[in-house]
């Protein structure tokens, strides 16, 4: 009589582990796909907000003009925001301060804002870069008109001001 076998042999196992690994191998680069996506979405929200704050700090300070850097719109990593002209509060702290610890960036991209010309400035510049080309696949920009705008994707270019109010506005 045979014995009752319990448990289950070594080739059982090495094919239910190489079919999970078949099953990941197709499944993770969909996976890095959405992940893309996603950041891809978030910095173009990221860029409307800075949008969004740089007008309405120009419109609350229009003597000093827009602002000479992005931190001015939100507030100080760690601290409570008391609005002032130097932390206006009117952009996430996180965002402002290009992710934690500074200057990380947020869900896969850079952001910068810069006024633009001699204060007051009257016109700004906002970029969102990826990190690397495993976070995004475009880069995004605005000016002072409020259009975000992107270059075709996978091309990723700093854009400066002379640059960026030729490219595509980002469809709704």
């Amino acid at each position: 009589m045979r014995k009752q076998q319990k448990g289950f042999s070594l080739i059982e196992l090495l094919i239910v582990v190489a079919i999970i690994l078949i099953i990941a191998a197709i499944a993770i680069p969909n996976l890095m796909r959405a992940k893309m996506a996603a950041n891809d979405s978030s910095a173009a929200a990221s860029e409307r907000s800075i949008v969004t704050a740089e007008i309405a700090y120009y419109s609350s300070f229009p003597t000093l003009g827009y602002p000479a850097a992005m931190v001015t719109l939100g507030g100080v990593n760690g601290v409570a925001c008391v609005p002032s002209v130097a932390t206006a509060c009117l952009l996430d702290t996180n965002l402002a301060n290009n992710g934690t610890p500074a200057g990380s960036g947020k869900s896969g991209y850079m952001f910068t804002a810069l006024g633009q010309g001699a204060a007051p400035s009257v016109d700004f510049l906002t970029t969102a870069i990826p990190i690397s080309v495993t976070t995004g696949s475009k880069s995004y920009c605005a000016v002072s008109d409020g259009v975000v705008r992107t270059a075709a994707p996978g091309v990723i270019v700093i854009q400066t001001y002379a640059v960026c109010p030729g490219l595509s506005p980002l469809a709704n």
